[in-house]
């Protein structure tokens, strides 16, 4: 337990204690500067539970605390804040006792703890991976890491669009224009060939289109009469009968966006333990709408359609099953939320991360599942984000409209690169440690700049500013890392061991900073937000820049003082590590 939750026990217990009236929570804020203190309690809220005099109850409190925790040592009262004392030994106890501690702030999961499943990616597998992907990707593996780190059991899982109309336009038109082309024989990654020819499908389909319109047909009519998509939904049709060359085709050609796919991921470094497939999953959920009629959650209408009426919810109703006996995609992803805890019983809770416009069909999907009675419905969370926007002409993108997500990794690295070379640090590098340092800062750079805003805010992403050395930025970060390992490589005398030494206000400062580290892991996975990780590091990062700046670390004379100052560097150094590794990012050893 840290000193705030030890203080928040004794203020519920002492308010309790001396006006017999229970709280539900105490607000804290840092401290202000210009008072004595290092934690306060903000007492205005509790004039909800017992009118009175603020001060008046900030005094009778801080009597309290300072009478039943030991840690505090003195009191003061300004208006209806109470600034609390927590003495030096508190906080070099506490240093002590995590300065070994490799899992600083990590929780092991409980042997009889129930999984999450955290759902991120999602592509279809008729074009590369974009710039939304990146975001969701990025946004699913943190918030994988954070709950892991968190204490709790993960799976991460990813089910892959790869089937239904859009696929077969990018077969049929590989088919039609391709002329055997491979990603072999073009140099492409698999992804992008495919990319291509769903691209081409457009071209060509529109020109049809066109032709029809010409000849006297409504454009509405054209769009439906295209020899081009009568056939590719012909070829839909083939492959859901098993038609031989068609699924062989389809598997052909998935198999190099896959491919394709395993690139991109290794390359932003994200992974995933299980793979679904909507080709294995889309006639899935038809036998639970079966079981749902007979406990009345369904409805069947006249035409043999089957829906859910959600009205009494505050929602609309909903189709599960069409006349003609298909499923629509709410039947898939029931059934495929079923099928997941079949195939992994120890799961009590699924994270989908899907954009924002999908806010809508996981109210009902989450409220349809605990309808049906199952229990881990209740553990159900929709990490929903907004969309991330470039400014115009920073960057070519396909088709004016898609960002590749590839394309943006290099520009990202040449991004670094550029940067770091008009620095001119990098003398005694190899040309190979560069590359691999600009991949670092520039993949960094990427992740933080998307990680340190609220999921659900829409970003304007900027690849120039977030390359920045300075500011709340990755590299900023990155950089104040490969600071202090310089600092640990010079220090040529034993640091192992603890030492005992008066705490300079400095110190204490990075210490307090350091504390919040697990409560802050728990708040990041309560909450699904990766940006509650990157904007405590950006913090510690800055206290211990301040501590730098004041304080001298290897040319100090007192011996004890060094050793204490080292440890404390390499302690924020390791913290820095382990928290940008809940979001993905790496750290250079040196920069």
């Amino acid at each position: 337990m840290n000193i705030q939750n030890t203080i928040e026990a004794k203020v519920k217990e002492g308010f309790l204690a001396l006006y017999t009236i229970e709280i539900p929570t105490v607000e804290f804020q840092a401290t202000r500067k210009e008072f004595e203190g290092d934690i306060t309690v903000v007492v205005f809220p509790m004039l909800r539970y017992k009118k009175g005099n603020p001060v008046q109850i900030g005094e009778d409190l801080g009597k309290y605390v300072v009478e039943n925790v030991p840690e505090i040592t003195n009191y003061n009262v300004v208006k209806g804040f109470l600034n609390l004392v927590i003495e030096d030994a508190f906080y070099t106890n506490f240093f002590n006792s995590i300065y070994t501690d490799a899992n600083f702030g990590i929780v092991s999961p409980k042997a009889d703890e129930k999984a999450i499943m955290v759902e991120y990616s999602s592509p279809n597998t008729n074009k590369p991976l974009h710039l939304g992907h990146v975001r969701n990707n990025l946004l699913g593996y943190s918030v994988a890491e954070i709950i892991k780190a968190a204490g709790k059991k993960v799976y991460k899982t990813q089910i892959i669009n790869d089937r239904g109309i859009h696929i077969c336009k990018s077969m049929l038109a590989w088919k039609k224009f391709g002329n055997g082309e491979t990603p072999e024989s073009s140099g492409l990654k698999g992804d992008k060939l495919v990319g291509n020819y769903y691209v081409k499908f457009d071209k060509e389909y529109k020109k049809e289109i066109g032709n029809l319109v010409a000849s006297g047909i409504s454009e509405e009519d054209a769009k439906k009469q295209a020899p081009l998509l009568m056939e590719a939904q012909e070829m839909l049709q083939k492959w859901e009968a098993g038609d031989e060359k068609v699924v062989a085709l389809w598997k052909t050609m998935n198999s190099w966006v896959y491919k394709g796919f395993d690139v991109t991921y290794k390359n932003m470094g994200v992974n995933f333990d299980t793979l679904y497939y909507e080709s294995d999953t889309y006639l899935l959920g038809k036998d639970v709408v079966a079981q749902g009629l007979e406990k009345g959650v369904f409805y069947k209408k006249e035409d043999g359609s089957v829906w859910c009426d959600l009205t009494d919810d505050g929602l609309d109703e909903k189709i599960v099953l069409r006349s003609d006996g298909t499923a629509v995609y709410m039947t898939q992803d029931i059934g495929t939320a079923i099928q997941r805890v079949k195939d992994f019983p120890d799961v009590g809770g699924m994270v989908y991360t899907v954009g924002n416009e999908q806010d809508y069909h996981f109210q009902v999907l989450f409220l349809i599942l605990k309808k049906l009675g199952f229990d881990w419905a209740k553990q159900l969370h929709h990490l929903s984000y907004g969309m991330v926007d470039l400014p115009s002409g920073k960057m070519k993108s396909r088709e004016g409209t898609v960002v590749d997500a590839d394309d943006l990794m290099v520009e990202m690295t040449t991004t670094a690169k550029e940067i770091s070379e008009e620095l001119g640090k990098l003398d005694g590098y190899s040309n190979e440690e560069k590359n691999e340092l600009y991949k670092t800062i520039g993949l960094g750079a990427l992740k933080y700049f998307i990680l340190k805003v609220d999921p659900k805010k829409r970003i304007l992403f900027d690849p120039k500013s977030s390359v920045d050395f300075q500011g709340n930025t990755g590299p900023f970060i990155q950089y104040t890392y490969a600071r202090i390992q310089s600092i640990i490589r010079k220090a040529d005398f034993d640091y192992s061991k603890p030492v005992s030494i008066e705490l300079h206000e400095k110190e204490k400062e990075l210490l307090k900073q350091l504390e919040l580290f697990p409560e802050i892991i728990q708040q990041a996975a309560a909450n699904y937000s990766p940006a509650v990780i990157a904007n405590y590091t950006y913090d510690l990062v800055k206290e211990f820049n301040s501590f730098y700046q004041n304080v001298s670390i290897l040319g100090e004379e007192n011996q004890d003082k060094k050793v204490f100052r080292v440890q404390l560097a390499k302690k924020v150094a390791d913290t820095i590590k382990s928290a940008f590794s809940l979001l993905g990012i790496q750290v250079p050893e040196r920069m």
